[in-house]
């Protein structure tokens, strides 16, 4: 029997979000673009990732960083437990002093799993600034920060940025590639092999960041939908849900109806 619950959370800290899912789904592949930095509660997971295949356990810490694509499905038909913690890039920065990528997928170390579960009831049950701030300090660091992967260089580069600074436009495959200075069949493989992704999922990924954001400020779904590039609603709804495991109207609830609500895990 399939199991699915997966919730999101404000956080007392603003840029941060709570995660927890217990599932049994295989989510497809998908970005964020936010860093991750979570838990494995119960269960196990394989999953590919940009930093290669990865499986993992219950007590593994796992990591996501902004804009790799990666995709997850639970090992046996248990499902898994886990929690996870987004954090806006700026935010990451201003805690850590750096700004770099976790370059370890996973880590199996008790220690750290102990720090991880700190810093997360931290953040849950209310301010506490110089916990949190440790925490992330000591996960980042046993993480190995290297620096981050510059936009792609190259011609793809502009086609790229045209689509994150503006992705509900409809542009169409001849626009990008001229943008590049490209044939449009030079430009799909160079693109796929910059990106990991097509520029159809590209531009789907960057609408479905927007939405989120949207989401968050309180906008409703049916103005989120247009502005974010989505035919309608429920093309939103479905598309969301894939990637992130949770309708719109559920994660909008949870930012929308009690702006200081807490995640209590």
């Amino acid at each position: 029997m399939q199991t699915h619950n997966v919730e999101a959370r404000p956080t007392s800290w603003p840029g941060i979000v709570a995660v927890t899912a217990r599932s049994s789904r295989s989510f497809a592949r998908h970005t964020h673009d936010q860093f991750g930095i979570g838990l494995v509660d119960a269960g196990a997971q394989a999953s590919a990732s940009g930093r290669g295949p990865v499986e993992v356990e219950a007590g593994d810490l796992i990591t996501v960083n902004p804009g790799e694509v990666h995709d997850g499905r639970a090992v046996d038909d248990r499902g898994r437990i886990w929690r996870m913690v987004y954090l806006d890039p700026e935010v990451l920065a201003g805690i850590t002093g750096q700004n770099g990528e976790f370059a370890f997928p996973f880590l199996r170390k008790p220690r750290l799993a102990d720090s991880f579960r700190r810093l997360f009831h931290g953040l849950s049950d209310g301010p506490s600034d110089l916990m949190v701030e440790s925490e992330l300090v000591t996960l980042c660091h046993a993480l190995d920060d290297s620096p981050c992967r510059p936009l792609p260089s190259g011609p793809v580069s502009r086609a790229v940025q045209a689509l994150r600074d503006d992705p509900a436009r409809p542009f169409t495959l001849v626009e990008l590639a001229q943008l590049a200075g490209l044939s449009r069949f030079h430009f799909l493989r160079s693109f796929a092999k910059a990106t990991g992704l097509t520029p159809h999922a590209f531009r789907l990924q960057a609408r479905l960041h927007l939405a989120r954001r949207l989401i968050q400020t309180g906008h409703p779904l049916a103005e989120v939908a247009a502005e974010a590039g989505f035919a309608d609603q429920s093309h939103l709804t479905r598309l969301f849900t894939r990637s992130y495991g949770m309708a719109p109207g559920g994660y909008a609830r949870n930012f929308v109806q009690d702006r200081r609500a807490v995640f209590r895990g």
